[in-house]
């Protein structure tokens, strides 16, 4: 891994920094030719970076004062305030992964998005930043859940590759395609 990276929960002081990495790689402002490098599509505001932050929902690496990747995880009532959220819901009940028959609100949280700054890939940083995520949030549910744009393949390749998420299912919204994918939060990477 990268020297002198600290890995943290994230805290107030750090949303301007996290506002400025999410800007970097937000779909809507990146050409198609960049988009092939991976990319985030859920803006965040102010207001809801607070809330995760006072939940303890934002996991960062820091360079410096710097915030060069992050990996938010929540409560599927806190992103249900974007439409795609509310969607992959109703999904719950025709899933299942592993030991777990039967996929609720209750027993998953949603996890993502996840940015890493691109002088910072593919030197070993997820894999730490992920632990750090999995250990805190293992603590309130045993699954994570998730949802990767089928164009995005930089990032399926990160989880099913690097971090062995598994691929549960798929879904249509707004005219582009989604895979699902699950991890059992109890297993450490």
């Amino acid at each position: 891994m990268i020297e002198n990276i600290a890995l943290e929960i994230a805290t107030l002081q750090d949303i301007e920094s996290v506002l400025l990495l999410q800007e970097l790689y937000l779909v809507s402002n990146l050409t198609e030719e960049e988009k092939k490098a991976g990319f985030v599509t859920t803006p965040f505001t102010v207001a809801q970076l607070t809330e995760v932050m006072a939940n303890q929902g934002l996991f960062i690496a820091k360079d410096g004062n710097k915030v060069i990747a992050y990996i938010f995880a929540e409560s599927w009532t806190f992103f249900n305030q974007w439409p795609i959220f509310t969607y992959m819901c109703t999904l719950f009940p025709t899933l299942s992964f592993e030991y777990f028959k039967i996929i609720t609100t209750t027993n998953s949280f949603q996890y993502g998005p996840i940015c890493i700054h691109a002088d910072y890939r593919g030197k070993g940083l997820i894999r730490p930043l992920f632990e750090l995520m999995r250990s805190n949030m293992v603590t309130k549910f045993s699954l994570g859940l998730t949802f990767i744009n089928k164009k995005n393949i930089p990032s399926l390749k990160a989880h099913t590759e690097k971090l062995n998420w598994t691929i549960i299912g798929e879904f249509q919204f707004n005219n582009n395609e989604y895979n699902i994918l699950a991890y059992d939060m109890n297993k450490a990477i």
